[in-house]
C-alpha cells in the first residue's frame, strides 16, 4: 500500500491532482482513513493512472477519458476520437507555422531596416454586406487612373441616394473587378444600406460576399500616395508564405476635407501558397 505521497511520486503527479482524480470519481484510492481522511493506494492502481496521464497527454478531456477507461467508448469510437484528436493538432500546428512564419518576417525587415515596422498588418475575416453602388471603366488600377473614376461616382451616389432618402450604415467601400472585354477595371463606389433590392433606383443594390481571409493595412493620408503602402502589403504576403486571391477592397474610416487625415483600411483577400 502507499500513502498518496508515495503514489504521486512513483506516478509521476501531483498530490493535488490526485485529490481531483478521487473528487470527481476518475481514480479513487481503495482505501480512506476515517478519522484522519488519508488516502492508501495499490500497486496496481498504477496502470490505471498511467493510462490517464497518456490519455491526458493527447489532449482528452478528464471526462473523455473516464469514459475510455470504463469501457464506455468501443474501438470504433476511440478511433475517431484520435482522428478528430489529430485533426485539431494538424490544425493547430498549421496555425502556429504561420505564426512562426510572421515572427521571421517580422525579424527580417528588423534585420533589414533596424526599427519596428510602422505599419501593423492583420489577417481577418471581412464580413458580407449590402450596398448602394454606382460602377465606372478606369484604364488601369494605378492612383492616377482609379482617383479621376471614382471621385465623381461617390458625388454622384451621394446625391441620389440623398435624393431618395437613404440612410448609410457605414463608411464607404470601393471595391475593384476587371472589365469584361479585359480592356480596364471595373470601379465600384459603394455605400453600405439597409435598402431591399429590386426598388426603383437610380444606383444598383449589391450584396457583397464575405471575404474568408484578408490581408489589412490601414493607409494614412490620401489615396494618390497609396502605392507605398500597397507594395508594404505586397511584400508581406508573399513574405508570410500567401498569394493574393483578387484585388483588394478599400474602406474609407476617415474621409474629409484634410486629405491628410484620411484613413484606409486595405482588404485584399489571400490564400495559402
Amino acid at each position: 500500500m502507499f500513502n498518496i505521497g508515495e503514489f504521486a511520486r512513483h506516478g509521476r503527479v501531483s498530490v493535488r491532482m490526485l485529490r481531483h482524480y478521487d473528487a470527481i470519481g476518475l481514480l479513487r484510492p481503495v482505501h480512506v482513513d476515517q478519522a484522519t481522511g488519508y488516502r492508501s493506494y495499490e500497486a496496481r492502481q498504477l496502470a490505471r493512472l498511467n493510462r490517464i496521464v497518456a490519455l491526458k497527454d493527447l489532449g482528452f478531456t478528464l471526462q473523455q477519458v473516464r469514459s475510455i477507461l470504463d469501457d464506455k467508448v468501443n474501438v470504433e469510437e476511440l478511433r475517431g476520437m484520435l482522428r478528430l484528436r489529430r485533426a485539431e493538432l494538424q490544425s493547430q500546428i498549421a496555425s502556429d507555422t504561420a505564426r512562426l512564419a510572421q515572427v521571421e518576417a517580422r525579424l527580417q525587415i528588423i534585420e533589414r531596416e533596424g526599427a519596428m515596422p510602422a505599419e501593423d498588418i492583420q489577417i481577418k475575416r471581412i464580413p458580407g454586406v449590402r450596398v448602394a453602388e454606382l460602377t465606372g471603366i478606369a484604364a488601369g488600377f494605378e492612383p492616377e487612373s482609379i482617383g479621376p473614376v471614382i471621385q465623381p461616382l461617390y458625388e454622384e451616389l451621394c446625391r441620389r441616394l440623398d435624393r431618395a432618402g437613404v440612410t448609410l450604415s457605414g463608411p464607404a467601400i470601393a471595391y475593384y473587378e476587371d472589365s469584361p472585354d479585359g480592356e480596364g477595371i471595373l470601379v465600384h463606389a459603394a455605400m453600405p444600406v439597409g435598402v431591399e433590392p429590386g426598388g426603383d433606383h437610380d444606383f444598383a443594390i449589391v450584396d457583397l460576399p464575405e471575404i474568408e481571409e484578408a490581408a489589412t493595412i490601414v493607409h494614412r493620408g490620401p489615396m494618390d500616395d497609396v502605392m507605398p503602402t500597397v507594395q508594404t502589403l505586397a511584400r508581406w504576403i508573399d513574405a508570410n508564405g500567401y498569394r493574393s486571391a483578387g484585388y483588394n477592397r478599400e474602406l474609407y474610416i476617415e474621409y474629409g476635407e484634410d486629405r491628410d487625415a484620411w484613413a484606409t483600411e486595405l482588404q485584399e483577400p489571400i490564400t495559402r501558397t
